[in-house]
């Protein structure tokens, strides 16, 4: 079972799922796909957020990806409530460049 934390919402899941299935994605295609119902303004909100604690990183350009922490987020094995912001360099974020 996940463990979310007091900052994540409903939709930080749905578009971690997304992003595992699908691959990169920016925040356009998120707002369109079937299983969210927020706008582009509030999926750039949410990707932001969920960067500052890990979850994904930026590609570049506006792309994002998952990381090895958003994995083990939804596989269940971490509690995303002790993930601190700006948790970037703990999963391997440092080497990608911008």
């Amino acid at each position: 079972m996940r463990k979310s934390a007091s900052w994540m919402t409903i939709w930080d899941d749905r578009i971690l799922e997304i992003m595992r299935e699908d691959g990169p994605t920016s925040p356009t295609p998120l707002s369109k796909h079937d299983y969210i119902r927020i706008g582009k303004s509030g999926v750039s909100k949410r990707l932001n957020r969920m960067r500052e604690h890990g979850l994904i990183q930026e590609l570049g350009n506006g792309v994002y990806s998952i990381t090895a922490t958003g994995e083990s987020y939804l596989d269940g094995e971490i509690d995303a409530e002790d993930l601190s912001e700006d948790n970037d360099s703990k999963n391997g974020d440092e080497s990608v460049e911008a």
